[in-house]
């Protein structure tokens, strides 16, 4: 049984293109990769296949694989397709936590209108030219702000774990109320004799909820408040961090040789 390509060598974007000889077939791997984010969006990666993006097309499988040798490759395509829509304000436009708050905002955006991307960030690289602009950009707006060093490693990889965690919880909150045809305001309700009951044995928690009744509010909101309050907290540090004089970060220290 033949390997399976590793990480980074078995990526579409570590190949050159497809040379545009003759009979080249009309699809274009632009519209191929429009197609599999329409599977996508309406029944995840478990649904998208070959066969099936073909059909939705009315295309045989050659004009598929012209472009695209596998899923995976597909996968890549659409993962990057969908990291275009992130917006990162260029540096100077506003003051750097708005700028930032509106990239995190963008980003966290983006992953709830195709959730399935959250399973594909870390297992696909994310090497094509939408997501290395969107680094780019980010790297100038952090650099702007007074980030240096890996100190803006770090700080990229806060914010980008805050959205991430945020939509991760949300999108599968909402898939599970989908299952089940629910909104979050009847489950509230659904449960709240099982609160009660078991409140005895919980009684902090079951005063802060009978003082801060959730069924009342909407749901939505709730998510956008957290999402903002936490965002907001996160720069707070931040901007401590550097007004206090940027502390040196340790440089990562390069790995004991084995032998």
């Amino acid at each position: 049984m033949p390997s399976k390509p590793d990480f980074i060598r078995g990526s579409v974007w570590m190949r050159p293109p497809r040379s545009r000889g003759g009979g080249q077939p009309t699809l274009s791997r632009e519209q191929i990769v429009r197609a599999a984010i329409e599977l996508l969006d309406a029944e995840g990666a478990a649904g998208l296949s070959m066969r099936r993006l073909g059909s939705s097309l009315s295309a045989g499988a050659t004009s598929l694989y012209w472009h695209v040798a596998n899923k995976d490759e597909l996968l890549e395509l659409a993962l990057d397709e969908v990291l275009g829509e992130v917006y990162v304000p260029e540096p100077l436009d506003a003051p750097w936590r708005v700028s930032v708050s509106v990239f995190a905002n963008s980003l966290r955006a983006t992953l709830l209108r195709h959730p399935w991307m959250i399973g594909l960030l870390g297992d696909k690289p994310t090497l094509g030219p939408s997501a290395m602009r969107m680094g780019d950009r980010l790297v100038a707006l952090l650099t702007e702000a007074g980030f240096t060093g890996f100190a803006m490693s770090h700080v990229s990889s806060l914010l980008h774990a805050h959205a991430i965690g945020s939509a991760t919880i949300e999108a599968a909150i909402a898939a599970g109320f989908g299952r089940g045809n629910v909104t979050a305001s009847q489950v509230l309700k659904e449960i709240e004799p099982y609160l009660d009951k078991i409140a005895p044995q919980h009684p902090h928690y079951d005063q802060w909820r009978r003082a801060n009744p959730v069924g009342e509010l909407d749901p939505q909101q709730l998510w956008d408040d957290g999402f903002a309050f936490g965002l907001e907290r996160i720069l707070d540090g931040l901007e401590h961090w550097l007004t206090a004089g940027r502390p040196a970060t340790p440089s990562p220290q390069p790995a004991a040789d084995p032998t």
